[in-house]
């Protein structure tokens, strides 16, 4: 699935008042088999998020069942913020609609979702909790689950064995051995890791359960001071500089699919999909290409990763919102929710359902982390923490380039909070 899962990203400040447009409920309205007929229920999606033919199917399902119609509409990913936030202060707003993770506590406190306590409680008992917790804002349940994707390592099968390593390392002492090997016995760099992949960063922060902001009175301040945050970033700095990466440069500049693509690199910490990017440039490196669980502090506990997906969401203003809640039951539904996840090789929003991942090397290899994964801090104020120059990523090349981890907080504390008060 070549589309980056994306995190809250610039909807602070930008977000309008939608509460004033709640719409009429349908509650007790509709009954019997024919009760919504001649109703059109609209359903934004995002492009790359569900294929044709699984769309094709949850319609027919959802047409027979209700006997009301369902419109897809695909939408992009850019400045998709913006134009979800106009539609949801119109009259007519979309019924349905796919959400980013991370971005729905920001459209929860505005009032533009409709509350799914009733459907958390018919079709959601076992969501699981690690993917459900971002769809959760001043605990009630404003989206559904629907999927998430987290990265793994990615390694080159020749360069491993040239290394003489024969089995895949369980955990993270293992894998540093693993990588130090690679560097003394070939000429390979152990592994690409730039010094601001701070999404993978993040993975470590919540691995060491720490937590990137913390309570000051009645607002949010940065917690990078935290003694669990410089433990995950001494364990950063420990990998990265096993690397020939810039420290001052993403895992997108360039991207580290394409570096992978070289046939030098022992291994990298990305999504599956960006195995594409390098296959693409170098058919030739597919076979080489294997992927297992980003290994933690001991072998029965995966590194912790951060989850990027999607929720689904109804919209508070949905003069449908009875109809939504049946389509969601239908999209939700185990059948369905398994066979997007074989198709499109993503987390489902259930561990009994990660069997359909089977056959799926990059798939089967996020699975077992997803339980102990987590997301960036779901409060509303977070989103303008992103926007560049992200002060996480200033903070990664600080400790990288010679500051510890205490001075180099102090150094970004002042733009961080700065942007958690939603200051310009």
């Amino acid at each position: 699935m070549k589309r980056k899962l994306i995190a809250a990203i610039g909807i602070a400040g930008m977000m309008v008042s939608i509460a004033a447009c709640g719409g009429d409920s349908d509650d007790g309205k509709k009954t019997g088999a024919d009760g919504y007929a001649g109703e059109t229920l609209t359903v934004w999606v995002m492009d790359g998020s569900s294929p044709d033919d699984w769309q094709a199917a949850v319609a027919k399902e959802f047409e027979t069942k209700t006997k009301a119609k369902v419109k897809f509409e695909v939408q992009q990913w850019n400045g998709i913020q913006q134009k979800l936030t106009t539609a949801l202060s119109e009259e007519n707003p979309p019924d349905v609609f796919e959400i980013g993770n991370t971005q729905t506590p920001a459209y929860a406190k505005t009032g533009g979702l409709a509350e799914l306590a009733d459907l958390k409680s018919s079709v959601g008992a076992d969501w699981t909790e690690s993917i459900n917790e971002s769809s959760v804002f001043d605990g009630k349940q404003y989206a559904a689950p629907w999927f998430v994707a987290n990265r793994v390592v990615v390694y080159n099968k020749k360069i491993w064995a040239d290394a003489g390593i024969k089995e895949l390392p369980k955990t993270r002492d293992e894998f540093y051995d693993a990588l130090k090997t690679v560097g003394e016995k070939t000429d390979a760099e152990p592994i690409y890791l730039p010094g601001q992949n701070w999404y993978h960063f993040v993975g470590l922060a919540i691995g060491e359960g720490a937590e990137l902001v913390k309570k000051d009175g009645d607002k949010y301040v940065s917690n990078l001071g935290d003694p669990k945050i410089a433990a995950a970033t001494e364990t950063y700095k420990k990998f990265q500089a096993l690397s020939q990466a810039p420290k001052d440069k993403d895992e997108a500049t360039p991207q580290q699919g394409e570096v992978f693509a070289k046939g030098k690199t022992g291994a990298f910490i990305g999504m599956g999909w960006e195995t594409g990017i390098a296959i693409e440039a170098n058919p030739a490196i597919e076979k080489d290409i294997g992927y297992f669980t980003i290994p933690g502090p001991s072998a029965d506990k995966p590194e912790g990763v951060f989850l990027g997906g999607s929720n689904l969401a109804v919209a508070a203003g949905s003069k449908n919102q009875d109809l939504a809640k049946e389509f969601l039951k239908i999209t939700l539904s185990d059948q369905n929710e398994g066979a997007l996840a074989k198709a499109n090789g993503v987390i489902p929003n259930k561990d009994a359902l990660q069997t359909n991942l089977k056959g799926n090397a990059a798939a089967e290899a996020a699975a077992p982390a997803v339980a102990g994964g987590g997301t960036t801090p779901l409060i509303p104020e977070w989103a303008a923490v992103e926007n560049a120059p992200n002060p996480i990523k200033t903070y990664l090349t600080a400790v990288l380039k010679g500051k510890s981890p205490a001075d180099a907080a102090k150094q970004v504390e002042g733009e961080f909070n700065k942007r958690l008060a939603q200051e310009q």
